[in-house]
């Protein structure tokens, strides 16, 4: 689904469009491999693991996915808040490393390097870098208690 967020006057408009249940439809692709085919919505995108974990490494692994969000995110808040309050920015990059060092004891750090492109004043890309830090995933990343429920399906397909 497409929309066009500059003719949302509130935050609230544009996290009530976003609140619709979704869902995303995760299949194995081969009974022999691990690359998996994604489904949301209209698009179809594919995961795998790499071949040093017994994949083929075909497509991004799932926890590239988790990274990626988070640029995605970022890059599309920044394009929208620059839109509504006519800064000029031309363009985002957003680079992300991880450190998945210490993941075992409970602890992820993402390293994010954003470059802003078009003419800005220290005062925009200040504005732009705070901003970067609320989009919707940095919080549900930093700030949400998430719960997962995982429930087995009923019925022929579950054997």
């Amino acid at each position: 689904m497409l929309y066009n967020f500059s003719t949302f006057t509130t935050r609230s408009d544009i996290h009530h469009c976003l609140r619709f249940a979704m869902t995303i439809t995760v299949n194995t692709e081969s009974s022999e491999g691990f690359r998996h085919s994604i489904q949301v919505d209209d698009h179809q995108l594919f995961t795998d693991l790499p071949q040093y974990a017994g994949g083929e490494g075909t497509a991004p692994e799932p926890h590239d996915y988790f990274d990626a969000a988070l640029g995605a995110c970022k890059a599309l808040t920044l394009k929208l808040y620059a839109q509504k309050k006519n800064i000029p920015l031309t363009g985002v990059t957003v680079e992300l490393k991880h450190d998945n060092s210490q993941e075992q004891q409970g602890k992820y750090a993402l390293h994010v390097k954003l470059t802003l492109k078009g003419v800005l004043t220290d005062a925009q890309r200040e504005e732009l870098h705070r901003v970067a830090d609320r989009c919707p995933i940095h919080k549900l990343m930093t700030t949400s208690e998430v719960s997962i429920e995982t429930h087995l399906s009923e019925g022929a397909f579950s054997q």
